[in-house]
């Protein structure tokens, strides 16, 4: 027979003398009743019995690394991962998977199908379009996200010369700035 679930922890307190009175008494009340309870009781505050008459013998000496590793261990212990912690409170509010797992899939399924959609856009207004002798007259575009997109637009080959100029061509000198010291 097992000991009721909610008691057990309570029983263990009981049986060690470290309950307060009031809950003690109801547990008691409840043990006169409760064949199981009465019978963890009993083989809890044996043991406790058992381990208080025990003699300590207190020659064994350890270093101060077994006690630093045996508390960082301790810690690492009784300190909850994050997402376990997460998961035991999501597990209790959301509804069972085999609802929630074809729900998911949907939602992303979705998602993914808006996203994919190709946006509905209005009609451009006429943009002034610079002919390519004007591009050829001015080789030395500055190197702007406009000035791309307006080569990109007008050929593909040009895009390509203008970005190879611009990344062959010799900057002038700047300041170099470190992380540990500050040049003047």
């Amino acid at each position: 027979m097992k000991p009721c679930s909610r008691n057990r922890k309570q029983l263990a307190w009981l049986a060690v003398g470290a309950l307060d009175a009031a809950k003690a008494r109801d547990l008691r009340a409840h043990v006169q009743t409760c064949e199981a309870c009465r019978r963890y009781l009993a083989e809890l505050s044996t043991l406790t019995k058992n381990l208080a008459g025990m003699e300590v013998k207190s020659n064994v000496q350890t270093s101060e690394s077994f006690h630093h590793r045996v508390v960082r261990r301790l810690r690492v212990k009784s300190a909850p991962f994050i997402w376990k912690t997460a998961m035991a409170q999501l597990s209790g509010r959301l509804p069972n998977w085999r609802i929630a797992l074809p729900a998911t899939a949907a939602v992303c399924l979705a998602l993914l199908l808006l996203v994919k959609q190709p946006a509905i856009r209005s009609p451009k207004p006429p943009t002034t379009s610079i002919a390519p002798s004007a591009l050829a007259a001015k080789p030395d575009l500055p190197p702007t996200f406009a000035n791309y997109q307006m080569v990109a637009n007008q050929s593909l080959e040009k895009f390509d010369e203008l970005l190879s100029k611009q990344g062959n061509r010799n900057l002038p000198a700047s300041r170099t700035y470190a992380a540990s010291r500050m040049e003047e």
